[in-house]
């Protein structure tokens, strides 16, 4: 039996779709990711920053009733010398290596919705406990360091039809 854990970079995750022009469902995704009969969910987890704390608060919910866990941080401002502009963070990966290891005996696969590199030292860390790592995330967004240390790479488009957000009539 495959117990599985799905961990969305929830920021991360939203630059790959701007950049590829569309927008996965969270449901379809967990549709697509257990279908198979001898897959198990255990945990699905979601990590957003946020402007205010009642930013996405609809989206949010969404998630939950889903059955997602919904970790949230609020965004930080960051000057770039170099550009002169300002940019906002949430950085949430600690969060979510925290939850991957906090729940490590729950499950034996892990799917990554994540193209940063900062996850390949846990990546490589939960391969030697026997986990399979599965990274989805796209083309010109995935590190190449993410990319080596995982069992698996998923891009986005290759699932789009699975996955994409279908909007009602």
């Amino acid at each position: 039996m495959t117990r599985l854990s799905i961990f969305v970079d929830g920021n991360n995750m939203f630059y790959a779709q701007q950049k590829n022009g569309w927008f996965f469902d969270p449901r379809r995704v967990l549709e697509y990711f257990t279908k198979d009969s001898h897959i198990t969910l255990v945990n699905a987890f979601w990590y957003t920053g946020l402007k205010d704390p009642q930013d996405q608060r609809g989206f949010r919910d969404a998630l939950i009733s889903l059955g997602y866990t919904v970790r949230t941080k609020i965004l930080k401002e960051y000057y770039d010398d170099s550009s002169g502009r300002y940019s906002q963070k949430a950085n949430l990966d600690i969060e979510i290596v925290v939850d991957m290891f906090n729940t490590v005996e729950q499950y034996n696969q892990v799917i990554l919705f994540s193209g940063d590199g900062d996850f390949e030292r846990a990546i490589e860390l939960l391969r030697s406990k026997n986990t399979h790592i599965t990274v989805v995330s796209t083309e010109g967004m995935i590190a190449r360091e993410l990319r080596n240390a995982t069992d698996r790479y998923i891009d986005l488009n290759d699932i789009r039809d699975s996955i994409e957000k279908i909007d009602s009539p």
